[in-house]
This record gives structure tokens, C-alpha cells and sequence, in this order.
């Protein structure tokens, strides 16, 4: 017996109990101790997440946790994503060998493809959809006034006599 607890034997056992006596089998890791009663008479409250058996380096696993799934199918986001790459990558490419007129096209054209299948519900990315066509707009109307004006200087330059 210890000193600080009277009555109370330090392994665990009763004071009046013969520790030569038959004790009743420990119950498996994760599932609840019986003593010959029914589950419901024993404990009131039955735990859902008490027979899971935990694995090596992860918490216990519990039902409907995170973030809900979706339904249904997915979205297909793609073409406002290459819409506002291209669209994006359009306006700098003006300047190198007029590259980011046929660029700029292209990002209209998906960016346009892109908001008709936001509209048709397939889609949910009308912002990327949207960058990507006013980008490419921007890149093409560059592209053009920088062909333009380059035009107009080899024109107009004074011949040397």
C-alpha cells in the first residue's frame, strides 16, 4: 500500500479481492470493456467512433469530416485558364516579332469558348474566362497599332540624296 492513498492498492486491484482469483479477459485495443451485461445497460451513450482502430502515424478517421464533397460531375475550367494565360502572355510577346497578335487571337477565341460554357452552367470560372478575353483583346489591338506605326515610320523616312 502507499502511503498517500489508503485503501488503494498501487496495482490496481481491490483490497478485499484475492489476487489468485480468475479475472475477466482485458478487452481488445479500441472497443469497450464487458462485464456479462448488455452494451445498453452498461453504458447509455453508444460511441460512433469508438471501434475504429487507428493506424500507424494518422488520427482516428471520423465520418463526414472536412470540407463536403461535390456533387454530380466536375467543372472543366480549362479554357478560361489557357484563355487568361494567353491573354496574359500576349501583351509582353507584342513586342517580340509581333507574336502577340496570333496569341492574342487565340485568348479571344477561349476566352470567348469559356464564358459560353459558364453561361451553359459547365464552368465556373467567368473571372479567368473574362481576363482572358479582355487581355488578349488588349494584346491584339497592341499588336496592330505597333504594326501600324511601324509602317508608317519605314514610310515616311527621308531618302539621303
Amino acid at each position: 500500500m502507499q502511503p498517500g492513498n489508503p485503501g488503494q492498492d498501487p496495482y490496481g486491484q481491490q483490497p478485499n479481492q484475492d489476487p489468485n482469483a480468475p479475472q475477466p479477459p482485458a478487452a481488445p485495443y479500441g472497443q469497450q470493456p464487458t462485464s456479462g451485461q448488455p452494451y445498453g445497460q452498461q453504458q447509455p451513450y453508444q460511441d460512433p467512433y469508438g471501434q475504429q482502430q487507428p493506424q500507424y502515424g494518422a488520427g482516428p478517421q471520423y465520418p463526414n469530416a472536412g470540407y463536403p464533397q461535390a456533387q454530380g460531375q466536375g467543372q472543366n475550367n480549362t479554357l478560361g485558364l489557357v484563355s487568361m494565360i494567353l491573354g496574359i502572355a500576349s501583351i509582353p510577346l507584342v513586342c517580340c516579332l509581333y507574336i502577340g497578335i496570333p496569341v492574342g487571337i487565340a485568348a479571344v477565341v477561349t476566352g470567348y469558348l469559356a464564358r459560353q460554357k459558364v453561361a451553359q452552367g459547365q464552368a465556373s470560372n467567368a473571372g479567368q474566362a473574362k481576363a482572358g478575353l479582355i487581355c488578349g483583346a488588349v494584346g491584339v489591338v497592341l499588336g496592330i497599332l505597333l504594326l501600324i506605326l511601324s509602317v508608317v515610320a519605314q514610310v515616311n523616312l527621308p531618302t539621303q540624296p
